[in-house]
């Protein structure tokens, strides 16, 4: 790593990460390629640390973004924790259903940290996440029926998304990208496979960049950066968040395909011609 993350990357990776976050293009990957570009050694514990944080403020986005809703199913569970009558309205199945959801990264994540964290912060792994995966993306959006909304989610949707968003471990995947196909493949519509995976992602980012802040700021100098980073995701993320629903209310994120596997080729040829290194 060169000179640390100092306020510049700052303020370029924060609004990649909030452009990103929510997008299926991967704001992982995206953020890996940065920073190599901007010379940062992509498999560095501080850089990683530093990755994890800043997604945090296009989390806390989330958070505002969706906060009626959290707090009407943060509500719901609380009385069905007491009530057997509350436990049969919807909102008690969707809490349940967003816990069940973020039981399987969760575990996943901590078992498999020491591999998050090292080998699969390579560029390598990013170019073939993105292309790879966008072959899930077509698959799931030709094959989707839309038939099942909101109110017809059940626990086994549940656990079929959870598990698709460990996937998403994988840099160059892509969160959303995981979770809305995963949605689709379900039969499940857009609009709420997307507003479903905002919901799992809030308490799997949040836990991710609470697990890392204290090695993300550990480093002489690298607090101010890292606070201007999660200030810019934060309101970049919230206007994605606006525009993301209301693309996929009328469009396919199979539209995101060629993105995709455009900037995948981009990196595997800046990696031959060695313009890139793998890992910074």
């Amino acid at each position: 790593m060169s000179g640390g993350i100092g306020y510049g990357d700052g303020l370029v990776l924060g609004i990649i990460e909030g452009v990103t976050e929510f997008l299926p293009v991967s704001s992982t990957g995206h953020l890996t390629i940065a920073e190599g570009l901007l010379n940062l050694k992509t498999d560095d514990p501080q850089v990683t640390a530093f990755t994890a944080v800043i997604q945090m403020g296009a989390i806390l986005a989330a958070v505002l973004f969706f906060r009626r809703d959290i707090l009407r199913i943060v509500t719901a569970f609380v009385r069905g924790v007491g009530s057997a009558e509350a436990r049969q309205e919807f909102d008690w199945r969707l809490a349940l259903c967003v816990i069940i959801g973020s039981v399987p990264i969760a575990v996943a994540g901590l078992a498999l940290r020491h591999v998050i964290e090292g080998p699969l912060r390579n560029l390598w792994v990013v170019a073939a996440g993105l292309i790879l995966w966008s072959a899930v993306l077509v698959y799931a959006e030709r094959g989707a029926r839309q038939q099942r909304h909101e109110q017809d989610l059940t626990y086994r949707d549940a656990v079929f998304i959870g598990i698709a968003q460990c996937f998403a471990l994988v840099p160059g995947v892509s969160r959303s990208g995981a979770t809305i196909s995963a949605g689709l493949v379900r039969g499940i519509d857009r609009v709420t496979a997307t507003r479903l995976s905002f919901l799992l992602g809030i308490p799997a980012l949040l836990a991710a960049g609470l697990l890392e802040l204290k090695k993300a700021v550990s480093t002489h100098g690298s607090l101010g950066p890292t606070v201007l980073a999660t200030v810019v995701s934060f309101v970049v993320a919230y206007v994605s968040i606006a525009w993301l629903l209301r693309f996929v209310s009328h469009h396919s994120i199979a539209r995101f395909v060629p993105y995709r596997v455009a900037v995948g080729l981009v990196v595997v040829v800046l990696l031959v011609t060695s313009v890139l290194d793998a890992t910074g």
